[in-house]
């Protein structure tokens, strides 16, 4: 999967190993780097949803394997912000 601004991702052990059970991210990306990785992985940025809210909680950086992300349900989470 090559992630875009505004896609919402599941990172999970799939994506990589640091993720695993409780550790697993919803994660709604705002940019994915262009610096040299290894084949295969990624830099993504993005802000970590509450999974029962879908707020935003923290913005955070992962190293992924793009070919273990999956793109979470659509509908679910909302679009933007709204409001504080």
């Amino acid at each position: 999967m090559n992630p875009k601004a505004g896609d919402v991702l599941i990172v999970d052990r799939q994506a990589s190993v640091q993720f695993n059970g409780a550790n697993a991210l919803i994660l709604r990306v705002i940019s994915v780097s262009d610096r040299a990785t290894y084949d295969g992985w990624a830099w993504v940025l993005g802000y970590v949803l509450d999974p029962v809210t879908g707020e935003a909680t923290v913005r955070r950086e992962v190293f992924v394997l793009r070919g273990g992300l999956r793109c979470a349900a659509p509908g679910r989470w909302p679009l933007r912000r709204v409001g504080r």
